[in-house]
């Protein structure tokens, strides 16, 4: 795959990235039918012009995603080439019959790839390197953002609500948030020599909805929706009749009312209720697991 990166549209400071999002822009997205054919031309024959179709598709998606942590102050340039390249990883892990997209797929790597670049680029993050000292750097000015913590100086109580949430000290997230408050001086400064260029604060996502977050939130509904209806299969009647009643109606019937429908107690109907929604959890997680084995760990809520 890696010869084909040379027709790529390019993706350096002096090309200017406005190039390179209105070059991006000109690739079509991929119907369902066309990305199934697609993906299987590559994982069967190799054929790197399925594969430079599946990539070039789905260039939109990594800048989205790379969007997402400018706020550290590294070039949205490389942010976007290291998206490019766990796309490329994850096109080459993809199997197409597992049944969801290629999208809802690459965003895993998509995020690993870059969030395992922030954390190379950043030196204060090697003060602290662990699971919980990473999930607190990309999460901490999201969760300033949550409790209004709009200066720099966090409060004891807002200090101790924020280690709660992200099982961590106290202590890491007075000190965390001092590292970072020396690099937050970079969100105020002028993008380019122009002072009607902006800053750098505007570059940061948009809260407002977007075709490509859209999109990948209806594909992961509509694959836990399918493995909900698998793991449904699972059940026998009564249990599959007694979750829908229960629990997949806008009104749920009463308890009362099925136990009369099967002659059964009240408390006898709560038991199978809930004996049906531990099997359909443990198939559901199971099934899960299987599907996304491959993806890289991602950090939870990763945002700038």
């Amino acid at each position: 795959m890696t010869h084909e990166l040379a027709v790529l549209p390019a993706l350096a400071p002096e090309a200017g990235l406005q190039n390179y999002l209105a070059e991006i822009k000109k690739f079509p997205l991929l119907e369902p039918d066309e990305e199934y054919m697609l993906a299987k031309r590559w994982a069967e024959h190799g054929d790197y012009e399925a594969a430079h179709r599946l990539i070039t598709s789905h260039l939109r998606l990594v800048v989205k995603i790379a969007t997402g942590y400018k706020g550290y102050g590294l070039p949205h340039t490389e942010l976007i080439a290291e998206g490019n390249i766990g796309l490329m990883q994850a096109i080459k892990k993809f199997d197409p019959d597992l049944g969801y997209r290629l999208s809802t797929y690459a965003m895993w790597w998509i995020k690993a790839s870059i969030q395992e670049f922030v954390l190379r680029s950043w030196s204060l993050v090697k003060m602290g390197t662990s699971a919980s000292h990473k999930k607190l750097f990309f999460n901490l000015r999201k969760m300033k953002r949550q409790i209004d913590a709009l200066e720099h100086n966090l409060t004891p109580e807002q200090t101790a609500y924020i280690a709660q949430e992200l099982g961590v000290s106290e202590r890491d997230v007075t000190d965390m948030n001092d590292r970072m408050g020396a690099h937050d001086h970079f969100l105020n400064q002028t993008i380019g020599d122009d002072e009607d260029s902006g800053e750098y604060m505007d570059l940061l996502e948009s809260p407002d909805p977007n075709q490509e977050d859209m999109l990948v939130e209806r594909e992961e509904m509509k694959h836990q929706r399918l493995l909900l209806a698998d793991a449904m299969d699972a059940l026998n009647e009564r249990e599959r009749d007694i979750i829908q009643e229960r629990r997949l109606r806008e009104h749920p019937t009463t308890l009362e009312d099925l136990s009369a429908k099967y002659k059964i107690s009240r408390e006898r109907v709560r038991q199978i209720e809930t004996r049906a929604m531990e099997k359909l959890t443990v198939i559901v997680l199971e099934r899960s697991r299987a599907l996304l084995a491959a993806p890289p760990k991602v950090l939870a809520l990763p945002r700038a």
